[in-house]
Protein backbone atom coordinates (compact mmCIF):
# COMPACT_ATOMS: atom_id res chain seq x y z
CA UNK A 1 0.00 0.00 0.00
CA UNK A 2 1.57 3.16 -0.85
CA UNK A 3 1.00 6.56 1.42
CA UNK A 4 -0.79 9.61 1.02
CA UNK A 5 2.23 11.53 1.15
CA UNK A 6 3.96 9.18 -1.59
CA UNK A 7 0.40 9.59 -3.70
CA UNK A 8 0.61 13.22 -3.55
CA UNK A 9 4.33 13.61 -4.77
CA UNK A 10 3.76 11.57 -7.65
CA UNK A 11 0.65 13.53 -8.45
CA UNK A 12 2.67 16.23 -8.33
CA UNK A 13 5.05 15.12 -11.40
CA UNK A 14 1.76 15.21 -13.39
CA UNK A 15 1.03 18.07 -15.05
CA UNK A 16 -2.66 18.78 -17.04
CA UNK A 17 -3.52 19.61 -19.89
CA UNK A 18 -6.69 20.00 -22.34
CA UNK A 19 -6.46 19.31 -25.83
CA UNK A 20 -8.84 19.38 -28.77
CA UNK A 21 -9.88 16.77 -31.00
CA UNK A 22 -7.35 16.30 -33.67
CA UNK A 23 -4.55 18.16 -31.93
CA UNK A 24 -1.21 15.96 -32.56
CA UNK A 25 0.64 14.92 -29.12
CA UNK A 26 3.77 13.58 -31.27
CA UNK A 27 4.90 13.68 -34.31
CA UNK A 28 6.88 11.86 -36.50
CA UNK A 29 9.90 12.67 -36.38
CA UNK A 30 9.53 13.97 -32.71
CA UNK A 31 10.82 12.40 -29.71
CA UNK A 32 8.60 10.95 -26.91
CA UNK A 33 9.34 13.08 -24.16
CA UNK A 34 6.25 12.71 -22.34
CA UNK A 35 3.89 9.78 -21.12
CA UNK A 36 0.21 10.31 -20.96
CA UNK A 37 -2.59 9.43 -18.54
CA UNK A 38 -6.17 9.89 -20.25
CA UNK A 39 -8.47 11.55 -17.47
CA UNK A 40 -11.25 12.09 -20.67
CA UNK A 41 -11.03 11.13 -24.09
CA UNK A 42 -9.33 9.12 -26.77
CA UNK A 43 -6.15 9.32 -28.36
CA UNK A 44 -4.66 7.07 -31.44
CA UNK A 45 -1.36 6.35 -32.41
CA UNK A 46 -0.97 6.40 -36.23
CA UNK A 47 1.71 6.04 -39.56
CA UNK A 48 1.07 7.44 -42.63
CA UNK A 49 2.01 5.74 -45.63
CA UNK A 50 4.10 6.75 -48.87
CA UNK A 51 0.88 6.71 -50.52
CA UNK A 52 -0.41 9.20 -47.69
CA UNK A 53 -2.83 7.11 -46.22
CA UNK A 54 -2.98 7.21 -42.59
CA UNK A 55 -2.75 2.83 -41.01
CA UNK A 56 -3.75 3.27 -37.58
CA UNK A 57 -1.94 1.51 -35.20
CA UNK A 58 -3.69 1.48 -31.20
CA UNK A 59 -6.29 3.35 -29.58
CA UNK A 60 -6.26 4.78 -25.97
CA UNK A 61 -9.65 5.70 -23.86
CA UNK A 62 -10.10 7.20 -20.40
CA UNK A 63 -8.23 6.33 -17.58
CA UNK A 64 -4.98 4.92 -19.87
CA UNK A 65 -1.79 5.47 -20.30
CA UNK A 66 -0.45 6.62 -23.93
CA UNK A 67 2.45 7.48 -25.38
CA UNK A 68 4.71 6.48 -28.62
CA UNK A 69 6.63 3.87 -26.26
CA UNK A 70 9.49 2.82 -28.38
CA UNK A 71 10.62 6.61 -28.87
CA UNK A 72 9.77 7.18 -25.32
CA UNK A 73 12.27 3.67 -24.16
CA UNK A 74 15.29 4.71 -26.78
CA UNK A 75 14.63 8.54 -27.43
CA UNK A 76 14.37 7.96 -31.28
CA UNK A 77 12.34 9.59 -33.69
CA UNK A 78 8.59 8.12 -33.17
CA UNK A 79 8.10 7.30 -37.11
CA UNK A 80 4.31 7.30 -35.79
CA UNK A 81 1.95 10.04 -34.51
CA UNK A 82 -0.08 10.39 -31.36
CA UNK A 83 -3.16 12.24 -32.08
CA UNK A 84 -6.59 13.46 -29.75
CA UNK A 85 -9.53 11.82 -31.84
CA UNK A 86 -11.83 13.23 -29.37
CA UNK A 87 -11.49 16.83 -26.70
CA UNK A 88 -9.31 15.40 -24.07
CA UNK A 89 -8.21 15.79 -20.64
CA UNK A 90 -4.64 14.87 -20.04
CA UNK A 91 -2.28 14.10 -17.22
CA UNK A 92 1.36 14.16 -18.37
CA UNK A 93 4.45 13.29 -17.45
CA UNK A 94 8.14 14.01 -18.29
CA UNK A 95 10.33 10.93 -19.18
CA UNK A 96 13.23 12.16 -16.79
CA UNK A 97 10.21 12.38 -13.95
CA UNK A 98 8.52 9.08 -15.44
CA UNK A 99 11.61 7.11 -14.79
CA UNK A 100 12.51 8.51 -11.44
CA UNK A 101 9.31 7.74 -9.99
CA UNK A 102 9.80 4.07 -11.31
CA UNK A 103 13.21 3.90 -9.47
CA UNK A 104 11.66 5.60 -5.71
CA UNK A 105 8.61 3.40 -6.00
CA UNK A 106 8.17 0.07 -6.40
CA UNK A 107 4.03 0.42 -6.81
CA UNK A 108 4.81 3.21 -9.57
CA UNK A 109 7.71 0.65 -11.25
CA UNK A 110 4.66 -2.15 -11.07
CA UNK A 111 2.21 0.10 -12.79
CA UNK A 112 4.81 0.86 -15.50
CA UNK A 113 5.07 -3.01 -15.61
CA UNK A 114 1.64 -3.90 -15.48
CA UNK A 115 0.99 -1.00 -18.96
CA UNK A 116 3.51 -2.69 -21.08
CA UNK A 117 2.17 -6.15 -20.11
CA UNK A 118 -1.25 -5.14 -21.24
CA UNK A 119 0.54 -3.17 -24.47
CA UNK A 120 2.22 -6.43 -25.16
CA UNK A 121 -0.86 -8.76 -24.78
CA UNK A 122 -3.12 -6.05 -26.31
CA UNK A 123 -0.84 -6.24 -29.45
CA UNK A 124 -0.35 -9.92 -29.59
CA UNK A 125 -4.23 -10.42 -29.28
CA UNK A 126 -4.73 -7.85 -32.26
CA UNK A 127 -1.63 -9.83 -34.15
CA UNK A 128 -2.96 -13.68 -33.83
CA UNK A 129 -6.42 -12.68 -33.44
CA UNK A 130 -6.50 -11.46 -37.23
CA UNK A 131 -3.99 -13.87 -38.57
CA UNK A 132 -6.58 -15.99 -41.12
CA UNK A 133 -9.41 -13.60 -40.35
CA UNK A 134 -11.86 -12.51 -43.03
CA UNK A 135 -13.51 -8.70 -42.59
CA UNK A 136 -16.30 -9.91 -40.54
CA UNK A 137 -14.56 -11.96 -38.25
CA UNK A 138 -12.10 -8.86 -37.85
CA UNK A 139 -15.46 -7.13 -36.70
CA UNK A 140 -16.60 -9.23 -34.26
CA UNK A 141 -13.17 -9.74 -32.58
CA UNK A 142 -13.44 -5.63 -31.96
CA UNK A 143 -16.64 -5.68 -30.89
CA UNK A 144 -15.65 -8.66 -28.33
CA UNK A 145 -12.25 -7.26 -27.36
CA UNK A 146 -12.28 -3.82 -28.09
CA UNK A 147 -15.78 -2.54 -28.16
CA UNK A 148 -15.35 1.31 -27.69
CA UNK A 149 -13.54 1.41 -31.13
CA UNK A 150 -16.69 1.10 -32.87
CA UNK A 151 -18.33 3.55 -31.17
CA UNK A 152 -15.86 6.60 -30.51
CA UNK A 153 -13.54 6.17 -33.12
CA UNK A 154 -14.80 7.24 -37.37
CA UNK A 155 -15.18 4.72 -39.25
CA UNK A 156 -12.07 5.61 -41.79
CA UNK A 157 -9.86 5.27 -38.49
CA UNK A 158 -11.31 2.31 -37.46
CA UNK A 159 -11.20 0.72 -40.71
CA UNK A 160 -7.62 1.51 -41.00
CA UNK A 161 -6.72 -0.17 -37.76
CA UNK A 162 -8.75 -3.49 -39.22
CA UNK A 163 -7.10 -3.31 -42.47
CA UNK A 164 -10.04 -2.66 -44.58
CA UNK A 165 -11.59 0.02 -46.48
CA UNK A 166 -14.54 2.29 -44.49
CA UNK A 167 -17.66 1.28 -47.31
CA UNK A 168 -16.31 -2.82 -46.08
CA UNK A 169 -16.68 -1.90 -42.47
CA UNK A 170 -19.84 -0.15 -43.07
CA UNK A 171 -21.33 -2.99 -45.12
CA UNK A 172 -20.15 -5.39 -42.22
CA UNK A 173 -21.88 -3.27 -39.11
CA UNK A 174 -24.69 -3.25 -41.60
CA UNK A 175 -25.17 -6.75 -41.24
CA UNK A 176 -24.56 -7.35 -37.26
Amino acid sequence: MIDTDSIEYICSHFKFVQNKRNEILISYDDIAKSYYFINKGCVRLFTITKDGEEISRYFAYDRSFVTALPSFIDQKPAEEFLQTIENSELLYISREDFYKLVNEFPQFARIYTEILELGFITAQKRIYGFQGFDAIEKVRWVIKNQPQLLLRVSNKMAASYLGMSPSTLSRIKSKL
